[in-house]
């Protein structure tokens, strides 16, 4: 279960963000500047939010009450960023394999939902296997986005973060891969939060769909088959 409950001070507004969310994906929509992409950094531990707290399974994970703040490699969070931010001077294998809790972390020390034995289930999974000694500058951005995919899974992430992953890609490939997510939400059973620009990827991903606009929240969507 994830609860969000807080406000973060910006420049030219109040960001207020209100989400709970048991399972499925939820997509946040709204214009450039509403705040879509800092509620994903403030959960991440990204951003410090000026007060409320962030729940993630029971754990808190930020509370400005109980002056808790915990980084982000110790959330359980994994982070699929907008230009997916893979190493170029590493292969697809090893991008995955970064993502890999360091041993004596307490993400070792404690069960994950979906523990992950190798990175060999990944690269199998999300159909890159073949690409595994392939550099990103030698990959599609479909592919970069499935190396992206994988290295976040192979965190063993509570939940999973979303910034327009599908944005730059063309619109077959688009499909496709939004199916893939659809298909990776329903076996790793955990929260997705993704942020789009694009209404109609919103319908067709989002179990629960919110509106921001200047900070402020408007649900679109509450539930879709939960």
């Amino acid at each position: 279960m994830l609860k969000v409950h807080f406000k973060k001070r910006l420049p030219h507004f109040e960001l207020e963000a209100d989400i709970s969310l048991k399972n499925g994906i939820l997509v946040l929509v709204g214009p450039s500047g509403a705040g879509k992409t800092t509620i994903l950094q403030c959960v991440a531990g990204l951003q410090t939010p000026s007060w409320g707290e962030i729940i993630i399974r029971d754990r808190t994970v930020f509370s400005s009450e109980l002056s808790v703040d915990l980084p982000i490699r110790n959330r359980r969070i994994g982070y699929v960023f907008q230009d997916y931010a893979l190493f170029p001077h590493m292969t697809v294998e090893k991008n995955v394999i970064y993502g890999k809790p360091k041993e004596g972390s307490t993400l070792n020390k404690e069960s994950a939902p979906n523990k992950v034995l190798n990175s060999s289930n990944l690269l199998d999974m999300l159909k890159i296997e073949h690409l595994r000694n392939r550099y990103p500058n030698q990959i599609s951005g479909g592919e970069r986005q499935r190396v992206a995919l994988a290295r976040a899974l192979m965190t063993e992430p509570e939940l999973l973060l979303l910034d327009e992953p599908l944005s730059a890609l063309d619109s077959d490939t688009r499909k496709t891969l939004q199916l893939e997510l659809l298909k990776l939400q329903a076996r790793w059973q955990i929260p997705f939060i993704l942020v789009t620009h694009d209404v109609q990827e919103a319908e067709e991903l989002g179990d629960q769909i919110i509106r921001l606009d200047r900070g402020k929240q408007e649900i679109i969507r509450s539930t879709k088959g939960l």
